[in-house]
């Protein structure tokens, strides 16, 4: 059994790492004349990478007090048109800039909220999308976020048509009071529609975004949620502990903090939530997120073969992702970029011809050895020396001798097992991965730097 209030002391500020180095790291510098070279330097040097494409769709008719997603709240119909223009300059100026024949194994719409544009307009985004990137693999993951209570037939026909073969529906939590302090409502009955609308056209992967931590949630509250989910059957799971910083996202500041779970709540909630989904079928995958057995990201996590991005967990191994859009990140071998976060800003450099890229970060090669182990423990919960030894030419032991000596506190904790050639995390270790990985972080120095990160439980 876990001593919560024990490690309810490990909740402080963190990252995700869904990058290395984080966000937060990148700067104006790294610009798109910048961007632009860096594009053309890995069609030569990486062209064997295939490439993962995201495009965000930023848009959402109302605010939900928990996003910490860049949203644009509008219930303007023309500025929908608007954005799929200057979407199509961004296209137009990517393939001046970069090779986009390469082969596409990934393909993600994310949002805001992507079923906000209606089917013609979801047509006319993935008709130009595949005329600048038209060598989409046979066996590519292309997929989309659906907000439940915007989802029609004509959509879903047009992302079936499209090639969409997986779906990411946000639930959250199906308890009424929790819904209505967060101002999300949407009942079980209405996901259940939209699950069924998805299978009736052929979709065998449906993943459910939940979150624990929102406010008045406890541990019954969560459980009832999770048997409501586990009735409609998901193939994955994310379960995401909230991110409460209402310093960055305003809306935040909507939710009454008096109303949120402790540390030891929310443990008791990952832990419980771990137990349930164990006993219907389901494996923790990486972090956050859970897979059946019959999934394909199970038997990747089996082979060691996982991969995190901005998109998620994959099976594809490393792609170079482009990111398309307002505020998308792309992601090369030696390089981040970053889009404009403001809207203005974002139209007036495709107007004058430049992508719109505001901010980034060129890797040294410190920085591709500390993402290698950071990814590694992040998508394994587990780190072979050996693999980091044969790619960078180093002495795991002596080379991160400091990190080692920080983790065996939580060896002696029993969250993680320190071996000649290795790093096991045990299944309470798993919920603690962030703080983990965070010892290896070269970044986080002092604790202002902390600050810009929600707490890690």
């Amino acid at each position: 059994m876990i001593d919560f209030a024990k490690f309810a002391a490990y909740s402080k500020p963190g990252p995700r790492y869904t990058s290395y180095p984080t966000a937060v790291e990148f700067h104006s510098d790294f610009d798109a004349k910048q961007y632009r070279e860096n594009l053309q330097a890995s069609d030569k040097q990486y062209a064997h990478i295939p490439l993962s494409v995201y495009v965000h769709l930023p848009f959402c008719r109302s605010a939900c007090y928990f996003c910490g997603c860049n949203v644009v709240y509008t219930s303007k119909e023309e500025k929908k048109a608007r954005y799929i223009g200057y979407f199509k300059k961004e296209l137009a100026l990517l393939a001046q800039s970069m090779d986009t024949t390469r082969e596409v194994v990934q393909f993600h719409f994310g949002g805001g909220t992507p079923t906000f544009f209606n089917a013609h307009e979801l047509q006319e985004i993935i008709e130009s999308l595949r005329a600048t990137f038209p060598n989409f693999a046979p066996n590519a993951e292309v997929s989309c976020e659906v907000d439940p209570r915007y989802f029609t037939q004509e959509q879903m026909q047009v992302l079936h048509d499209g090639g969409f073969n997986r779906l990411s529906f946000g639930v959250q939590d199906f308890h009424p009071k929790v819904q209505e302090a967060v101002h999300r409502h949407q009942s079980p009955e209405l996901v259940r529609e939209a699950v069924e609308l998805a299978r009736k056209f052929g979709i065998d992967s449906i993943n459910f975004d939940l979150i624990y931590g929102l406010p008045f949630q406890n541990l019954s509250t969560f459980k009832q949620t999770l048997d409501s989910v586990l009735e409609l059957s998901p193939e994955r799971l994310a379960i995401f502990n909230y991110a409460h910083v209402p310093w960055i996202k305003k809306t935040m500041r909507k939710i009454d903090e008096s109303t949120l779970p402790p540390p030891q709540e929310k443990l008791k909630i990952l832990q419980e939530s771990i137990k349930v989904l164990g006993a219907a079928g389901y494996e923790m995958i990486g972090m956050d997120h859970f897979a059946k057995k019959s999934d394909e990201l199970y038997r990747a996590k089996q082979q060691r073969q996982l991969r995190r991005n901005f998109q998620g967990y994959t099976t594809r191994g490393f792609s170079q992702t482009i990111g398309i859009g307002l505020t998308s990140i792309s992601e090369g071998v030696e390089y981040y970029a970053q889009n404009y976060k403001d809207m203005a800003a974002y139209e007036a450099a495709l107007d004058h011809g430049v992508l719109p890229t505001e901010r980034g970060i060129k890797l040294t090669r410190e920085d591709r050895l500390r993402k290698s182990v950071i990814m590694e423990l992040m998508n394994n919960l587990s780190l072979e020396f050996s693999h980091t030894q044969r790619e960078f030419g180093i002495d795991f032991r002596s080379y991160f001798a400091r990190e080692l000596a920080l983790l065996a506190p939580y060896e002696e904790a029993g969250l993680l097992e320190i071996r000649q050639d290795s790093i096991t995390t045990t299944q309470t270790g798993a919920m603690l991965i962030r703080n983990i990985a965070m010892c290896f972080d070269a970044y986080l120095h002092n604790a202002s730097e902390q600050k810009r990160f929600s707490k890690t439980i």
